[in-house]
């Protein structure tokens, strides 16, 4: 088996990815057959410790924090994150470095007689398994895992953590997860384990209700960022920004103090705070070699390209993985901190699932011209669906067929001290970065096709 062909059959089996998922319940997301297939694996996931998060917004920024202090820290690190920016194998990593592409040849060949034994089988369930042998064979010493829909149901469900963290919940999958906060963070909840602290990002009262409420039951210790830990953001540019962290509990933290985050956004000061608050508890939990220095150092040299990420100055060219109203609210007015009074030429694509309309709301105020396309995702919308929506909001919108038409007529209608901003989803945002490392011969990243 050749890697391509492993990746087309992970992709043959259910992959709610690729196709729409009609409904979150146990019919179709099962933990049992995670549960089976991990036991004819050996249960690989019992072999290291962990720590588990969910959230709507900032769960694989948080993630990669806490990887990247973890690492800073000389611990032997897995990171599971998805979907992936550029290729299947970022997905699965251990420090830095991606899952070779022999070794998912490899994992799926083993795998693939043993998922013929549980039917139904889906992809993301596959590759989480094999994330989870992956790591029990290169004996990594804690894993990050970032649960991939909801968290109840999820299939990374199956681990007992150091620490569970719920980052910034809003509306998104309500199809799936429901239709109210209350709905959203009762499915995000699910991960908290009895007896297991639990970190959650500053919450709107009737999500962290909820939250308050399951860790009762479970008799979970809770931190509360924003009332147990606090940030003051400091002095920003275009590579970062300084904060400074504070823990209110009266015990305190070491880890409290002066930070500097290669990051844009203030809410990756939220993000930032969360993992301190995180690794605080595995701190208390044994990571003894967790010091304030490495700390400072994980968060100073943290990678998490796509979120507000800015790949060039003249023109100005922004690109972030907003994906629901609420994200992109977020980014609207962290783009009017960072650059006041600018005016954007907005790129905009999305998977058709998702308010698209909420999202192209968030963005009127700071557009006066929106280009929409599509990328090459099966769920990608079209752009003449896009068009339509933005009529209905009282956005007018040209339509180009792919990315690299996009950039030509931004950059054609690009006004002086403007920028252009590509938005929308996680997949338009990977061929922009690809398109912009052409266009300037830059190193490619890698892509699986």
């Amino acid at each position: 088996m050749e890697y391509r062909e492993a990746i087309e059959y992970l992709h043959s089996l259910t992959d709610y990815e690729k196709r729409r998922l009609e409904r979150y319940s146990p019919q179709t997301l099962d933990l049992s057959r995670m549960e089976r297939l991990l036991e004819m694996l050996g249960n690989p996931h019992r072999a290291y410790p962990s720590v588990h998060i969910a959230g709507t917004k900032g769960k694989g920024s948080t993630s990669a924090m806490i990887e990247s202090v973890l690492r800073a820290a000389g611990y032997r690190t897995g990171l599971y994150t998805s979907p992936h920016l550029h290729t299947f194998r970022e997905r699965i990593r251990i420090g830095p470095d991606p899952i070779a592409r022999e070794e998912v040849v490899a994992l799926v060949e083993e795998l693939r007689p043993l998922i013929a034994q549980v039917p139904g089988v889906t992809t993301f369930e596959a590759i989480t398994a094999m994330a989870f042998a992956y790591y029990a064979r290169k004996q990594i010493e804690v894993a990050v895992v970032e649960v991939g829909l909801g968290g109840r149901l999820d299939a990374t469900n199956v681990i007992l953590p150091e620490v569970s963290v719920i980052t910034s919940l809003s509306l998104d999958h309500t199809q799936l997860l429901g239709n109210t906060l209350p709905q959203i963070a009762g499915e995000k909840a699910g991960i908290i384990k009895p007896g297991i602290p639990v970190v959650t990002a500053p919450q709107k009262p009737e999500a962290l209700a909820v939250i308050e409420e399951t860790a009762r039951q479970k008799d979970a210790p809770l931190t509360v960022v924003g009332r147990d830990w606090v940030w003051e953001p400091g002095p920003k540019d275009l590579r970062g920004q300084h904060f400074t962290a504070r823990c209110l509990r009266e015990d305190g933290s070491p880890f409290a103090g002066v930070y500097y985050l290669p990051m844009l956004g203030r809410f990756q000061l939220e993000n930032a705070t969360t993992a301190l608050a995180a690794l605080h508890l595995l701190r208390e939990r044994g990571f003894s070699r967790l010091t304030p220095d490495v700390v400072r150092e994980g968060l100073r040299t943290v990678e998490w390209p796509g979120r507000m990420e800015v790949l060039n100055t003249d023109p100005l060219l922004v690109v972030d993985c907003a994906h629901n109203p609420y994200s992109t609210e977020v980014l609207r007015e962290a783009l009017r901190e960072w650059f006041p009074g600018r005016k954007w030429v907005v790129i905009f694509g999305a998977s058709a699932d998702k308010d698209i309309e909420g999202m192209l709301r968030a963005l009127q105020p700071i557009t006066d011209y929106l280009i929409v396309t599509r990328s090459e995702h099966p769920r990608a919308a079209t752009p003449v669906e896009l068009a339509d929506l933005a009529a209905s909001v009282g956005v007018g919108a040209e339509i180009t067929v792919n990315i690299h038409r996009a950039f030509q007529r931004a950059r054609a209608v690009l006004r002086p001290k403007d920028g252009i901003l590509v938005t929308g989803s996680i997949f338009l945002v990977a061929e922009a970065r690809e398109e912009w490392a052409r266009e300037n011969e830059r190193p490619l990243p890698e892509r699986d096709q």
